[in-house]
């Protein structure tokens, strides 16, 4: 568990790291899944908590079958960075240049499985990436 602050990145960057070393996952997988990571924590401590707070943001990794596999929740407002609607805005932004967005389509495009859902006020997002 992780406070929802830009300092606590580090934290979470090094408990990412040491999951791959533990469970031998390649190099690339573990580059990308570092990616993604960042992008959702950033996303929560910028927009979910305006900046930082000590709510919690929680990680789980898992790696079976081929697959490396992540839960990652927070107490921030309900937001579904999965849904049709958002992603259609994040590509509009993306297509005039405009600043932020671009971290939630690019953590859905390194991902072969993504889900959301928003359970007793937390954000649930679950991903998979191939090993």
């Amino acid at each position: 568990m992780f406070p929802s602050r830009l300092e606590a990145l580090r934290g979470a960057r090094d408990f990412l790291e040491s999951f791959c070393r533990e469970a031998g996952v390649e190099r690339q997988p573990c580059l990308k899944l570092n990616l993604v990571i960042e992008e959702l924590f950033l996303n929560t401590v910028k927009h979910g908590h305006r900046g930082g707070s000590d709510a919690p943001v929680w990680i789980t990794l898992s790696a079976q079958g081929g697959k490396v596999r992540v839960a990652y929740e927070d107490r921030a407002a309900p937001f579904n960075p999965f849904a049709p609607s958002t992603r259609e805005m994040l590509e509009a932004l993306a297509d005039t240049r405009r600043e932020g967005g671009l971290g939630v389509l690019l953590a859905h495009g390194l991902t072969t499985e993504t889900d959301y859902a928003y359970v007793f006020g937390r954000n649930r997002i679950r991903l998979a990436l191939a090993d």
